[in-house]
């Protein structure tokens, strides 16, 4: 495991030397900020604020969707883009390590800045009366954690297949783009229509977690979504190393 947080730190102080880690961090708050003053202006102007903490995290979700592609596109494409990986193939460094280590670096870069984020409920919480429900809001929270090391995992998978990072941010995001849309295809009851309602991030997300709920199948979904595809991503590494 020493191997894995060696390469997971590497890439986690990279994010923070980057120009994009501070792009993404300007825009995600910005928007965030932005929707959150006008929630509270327009609240204040009716004369009630609404104690739900939520109000970021469904604005969150989407930009976090379109965004998190952008992270992990460089994570093994640019490696083989620039010929670093063969470096890195021949170091005395598992190929689970790497992927591990590549992917965890990435999950605390933006847990990082969604926890940033935290700030808006907590503010909306001393301006309400009694305040808002904190058991939601940890469930909401922990949902969009599970979800954001699934697209990371997917992320991770994808970019070890291309050398071109834009390429893998492309593919990236239609992949969770198809994950994000194909609940909407279940309709009525059915073998195909409970397989797309399960593989749906809404349906995991928004139906439970949003809600406050902590639903054992919906870690399950995210957790195993994250396991296999970084299983899947190391087996790959492992095929380039035997080319």
């Amino acid at each position: 495991m020493r191997n894995v947080w060696i390469i997971a730190g590497r890439e986690f102080r990279h994010y923070f030397i980057s120009p994009m880690a501070y792009v993404l961090a300007f825009l995600l708050f910005l928007i965030l900020g932005g929707l959150f003053a006008i929630n509270v202006y327009f609240g204040m102007e009716s004369g009630q604020v609404s104690p739900d903490g939520r109000l970021v995290l469904g604005p969150m979700v989407t930009i976090l969707i379109f965004t998190t592609p952008i992270v992990t596109m460089r994570l093994l494409a640019e490696e083989q883009s620039t010929g670093t990986i063969e470096l890195l193939l021949t170091a005395p460094v598992r190929d689970w390590e790497l992927v591990v280590g590549k992917w965890l670096g990435s999950f605390g870069f933006l847990l990082a800045l969604t926890s940033v984020t935290w700030v808006y409920p907590l503010i909306l919480h001393r301006m309400t009366d009694p305040g808002i429900d904190q058991g939601t809001l940890v469930a909401a929270y922990l949902g969009v954690a599970l979800m954001v090391a699934a697209i990371l995992a997917i992320g991770t998978l994808i970019s070890a297949f291309f050398k071109s990072s834009l390429a893998a941010a492309g593919a990236t995001l239609a992949v969770i783009l198809l994950l994000w849309i194909i609940g909407g295809f279940a309709s009525g009851v059915g073998g195909a229509n409970e397989i797309a309602r399960y593989l749906s991030f809404v349906s995991h997300f928004y139906d439970n977690f949003y809600r406050g709920v902590i639903d054992l199948k919906d870690v399950v979904y995210y957790v195993s979504l994250t396991g296999l595809s970084l299983f899947l991503a190391s087996q790959v590494m492992e095929s380039r190393r035997w080319r």
